[in-house]
Parts: structure tokens; C-alpha cells; sequence
């Protein structure tokens, strides 16, 4: 199996998020489900809500190193059943996932971002982080994918915005989309270097460009 749905959708990157060893998916997700993604992606699954919302992948981004959360989000729940540090982002912003693109060492966020942010974003990760767009899309967390081994990215990208990913990443980035042709391709993927899942719109054309992207092919 290749695609699933959470939450009874396709959009599977808004409502989860997973890392080398953890996937978050939101209270309430149905035993198989959680079950399917422990065996696809060999990973320990946990049941939360994050800033009271079931949008959790839209809401937090993390890599082996830890997660960061929105500020005003208690971190003491997920510290206890992850066993990683969870971090409170500083200032107003919310959707953490949306705007952030991570692997285990580096990251990519939205352009407009302050300095201070991408220090603790920096800091707490521990990664190298730098601002940028992915086709012209500041909200990078939803428009590309990234694992320890690949890069995929929504159509469009420029040049520019290539040679900056592949700087910071040491991947070719490989354009690709989900769900019969979202370019929000960080919206319909769960993936780590161990495996992925894309959601149940997902042609197997655009399965085929994910496995390349990320390094199955």
C-alpha cells in the first residue's frame, strides 16, 4: 500500500507529520490507519492535538533532533510520549509546519520570516536554516517534501530557487505533485528515508515521480 487517507482525506501532509523514528497524527485517527503508517514508515505513532487543533501537521515540524510548536501550544505532552525536546516557537506565528521544510539537517523557511526565529528554528533542530520560496510559494512547508535522502517539489520551481535547495539540501530537487495534480505536494506525503505514503488521489504517475524523488527508485 502507497496511499492512505487521515481524517477521511487525502490531504494527509495537513493533518500529520513524521520524522526518522516518529509520526504525529491527530486524536482521533482510526487504528488502521495508525497501524499502516507504523509498518510503511517504521515509525512510533502518537495520538495529539496540537494548539487544540487535529491539524497537526500544518501546525508542527520536527526532525530527530525535536519538534517546535506554536508558542501559545503546551509542549509537555508531546516531550512525555515522544521522548524529544518540543520547542514553543517565539512570536504570533501558528502554523509551523506550513512554513517550515526540514530534514535532519537543514531547513528551508517562508521568506518573511525574522532573523530571531530562524535562530531558535536553527538552534532547537539543529540545522542549518536559510529563507526562501519553492515556485514562488512562500508556504514551503506544504509545497515541497524533504527526507534524509530526497527532495520533492512542487512545478515551477525556478533556477534559482533550485541551486538554493540543492545548496542547502545536497539534493537535485525533483518536481512532482499529489493527489491528481495538487502542487502542495508537502500536503499529500508522509515520508522519512525509511518509507513513504501519499494520499488516496494520488495517481501512480505521481507515485512513481515520489519514489524517485525520494530515493525508492
Amino acid at each position: 500500500m502507497q496511499t492512505i487517507n487521515i481524517m477521511d482525506t487525502p490531504v494527509i501532509g495537513a493533518f500529520s507529520t513524521c520524522t526518522e523514528n516518529i509520526c504525529l497524527v491527530p486524536t482521533g485517527t482510526r487504528p488502521e490507519v495508525i497501524d499502516a503508517l507504523q509498518k510503511r514508515l517504521e515509525v512510533s505513532v502518537y495520538s495529539c492535538l496540537v494548539n487544540d487543533s487535529i491539524l497537526v501537521g500544518s501546525m508542527c515540524r520536527g526532525n530527530s533532533n525535536g519538534f517546535i510548536i506554536p508558542g501559545k501550544a503546551d509542549t509537555r505532552v508531546l516531550e512525555k510520549r515522544t521522548g524529544l525536546p518540543v520547542y514553543s516557537l517565539p512570536g504570533k506565528l501558528n502554523a509551523v509546519g506550513n512554513l517550515l521544510l526540514a530534514n535532519d539537517t537543514a531547513g528551508l523557511v517562508h521568506p518573511e520570516v525574522a532573523d530571531n526565529v530562524i535562530e531558535f528554528i536553527s538552534k532547537s533542530l539543529k540545522i542549518d536554516v536559510r529563507r526562501g520560496t519553492i515556485a514562488g510559494i512562500k508556504t514551503v512547508g506544504m509545497a515541497g517534501c524533504v527526507t534524509n535522502n530526497g527532495l520533492l517539489v512542487s512545478p515551477g520551481i525556478s533556477e534559482e530557487e533550485a541551486a538554493v535547495l540543492e545548496d542547502l539540501f545536497g539534493f537535485t530537487p525533483t518536481i512532482g505533485s499529489v493527489n491528481f495534480g495538487s502542487r502542495m505536494v508537502g500536503s499529500g506525503i508522509l515520508a522519512n528515508s525509511k518509507g513513504y505514503l501519499a494520499g488516496t488521489e494520488t495517481s501512480g504517475y505521481e507515485l512513481g515521480r515520489i519514489s524517485t524523488a525520494l530515493g525508492f527508485i
